[in-house]
């Protein structure tokens, strides 16, 4: 391969159950400590399945004026204020030209449907005649990107990627590619989703794949997923410009890979797997030797689980027994187009800190499931390279690789 452009993670910035920004993030993830508990709203009584990974104690009004809580829908609240994190995280001093120069790329699946469940009540239940008339603003896709464009004055290339579950993946995966190119300096790069309201959760509800208690990645009792809320943005630039800076390096963004499984619209399969994971290691000339991490997708689904099992093993081959493997979910949820970025996020600090998160809630191994999936309690490991999985509806898959920088 030829030489190519060093990509640094220079800053870091979450919102999920696990924690209100980074750090609480991490120490929840390091005491294995799952954020599923009981949706607190009476409206959600109804439903076949009652418990989500909620953004608990979440002020709005501690992060926006009025108008600008009038002007989001949640999701892009936490999309600005995991990026409002990062940025300061790498210490960014703002120019004109670095303005003109930095990129923002969002994941996000769903967008603001909170916003249009209450445009939908209002006008077919309740018989209303106008709906809100922020509405299309608020429940627009490219709401945050739009939104956190504003917020720092950045003017280059941005814009929002919608892949269901790996939309975050993409979207690092596509900053990578335009920092290669030498379209942009700098990009904010990540995701954000709210997807706990009425009308999506019956929507869920209708597709039997929420489990009624927890999420239990990887175990033969598992029921399948746990919704989740949430954002996760990182701040990306060359390693150059970042060691020039004098910057906290996190890692090297050295690889993504993307693959299309083309068989089926829900049911995963093992070969678009594969082909993603081996496209983000070729892409980052990384060995199998190499990787010391997986923060799998592992959504506790009785499709997902075996497939990235088997993915990881066809790939790995006799070494996949020696690679620990861990899903975040199992604390956090599955935050849909966020998960990717809030599972970076994850995989970035356990390499700083030397501690594996655990697969937490978990109990007996499904035989079809049989790797070192880090159960219930976080590992003391200095690791020099990390995958991340992201594994979506519609069979679109990215993977994106992290090497330590040492040189």
């Amino acid at each position: 391969m030829t030489s190519q452009l060093r990509v640094a993670i220079t800053g870091i910035g979450t919102i999920s159950a696990l924690g209100l920004n980074a750090q609480e993030t991490w120490e929840s993830l390091r005491e294995g400590r799952a954020a599923i508990g009981p949706m607190e709203d009476p409206a959600l009584a109804s439903l076949r399945f009652h418990n989500a990974a909620v953004v608990r104690n979440y002020d709005p009004s501690a992060h926006f004026t009025p108008s600008g809580i009038d002007h989001l829908d949640r999701f892009a609240q936490f999309g600005v204020v995991a990026a409002r994190e990062a940025v300061r995280d790498a210490g960014i001093e703002w120019t004109d030209d670095l303005r003109q120069r930095t990129g923002i790329i969002t994941g996000v699946g769903i967008g603001g449907q909170s916003t249009q469940d209450v445009g939908f009540v209002d006008v077919y239940k309740r018989g209303r005649d106008r709906v809100h008339p922020l509405t299309i603003p608020r429940t627009m896709a490219n709401a945050a990107t739009s939104q956190i464009s504003m917020e720092f004055g950045v003017t280059g290339p941005a814009f929002t990627l919608s892949t269901a579950c790996s939309s975050s993946n993409h979207a690092i995966g596509m900053a990578l590619l335009l920092l290669r190119s030498g379209a942009a300096d700098m990009v904010l790069a990540g995701g954000c989703e709210a997807p706990l309201s009425f009308g999506l959760l019956k929507a869920w509800e209708a597709m039997r794949v929420v489990s009624p208690d927890t999420c239990r990645p990887f175990c033969k009792d598992r029921r399948g997923i746990i919704l989740g809320e949430g954002a996760g943005m990182l701040v990306l630039e060359s390693l150059e410009s970042a060691r020039a800076r004098g910057v906290h390096i996190y890692a090297e963004l050295a690889g993504s890979g993307m693959s299309a499984d083309a068989k089926h619209i829900t049911q995963p399969t093992v070969e678009g797997p594969v082909r993603a994971i081996r496209a983000a290691l070729a892409d980052a000339s990384m060995q199998l030797e190499e990787v010391g991490y997986i923060n799998a997708h592992g959504t506790g689904t009785s499709g997902n689980d075996p497939a990235e099992t088997a993915a990881i093993r066809e790939v790995f081959g006799p070494l996949a027994d020696r690679v620990p493997v861990s899903s975040t979910k199992s604390m956090h949820g599955h935050a849909l187009g966020a998960a990717g970025a809030i599972e970076a996020v994850a995989t970035l600090l356990a390499m700083r800190e030397g501690i594996l998160p655990p697969t937490a809630n978990f109990t007996e191994a499904d035989p079809l499931c049989d790797l070192d999936y880090i159960p219930n309690v976080a590992r003391p490991a200095k690791i020099k390279a990390a995958l991340s999985n992201s594994f979506a509806f519609g069979g679109l898959n990215a993977v994106i690789a992290f090497r330590a920088v040492t040189s």
